[in-house]
């Protein structure tokens, strides 16, 4: 499932930087990618919530919120 997390506090691209790094070395975390423009986080995983803002929090930034990405089938 994918995740997005919406970050603040991130001002430069050593932001985006730790951040994607803290999150890529979660076990169960298969990718993460930071979007310093969008101040975001786009994660595919199976972490509780919980786990990406205690690893988002300790790298020093601020989670405001983490929803899921929904997929969009048109027929």
């Amino acid at each position: 499932m994918k995740k997005i997390i919406v970050i603040n506090n991130m001002k430069c691209e050593h932001c985006a930087s730790k951040v994607e790094g803290s999150l890529n070395a979660l076990e169960g975390v298969k990718k993460a990618k930071v979007n310093l423009a969008k101040k975001c986080a786009v994660v595919n995983t199976e972490v509780s919530d919980e786990i990406l803002k205690q690893a988002v929090t300790d790298a020093g930034y601020e989670v405001v919120s983490i929803t899921e990405k929904k997929r969009i089938i048109l027929k």
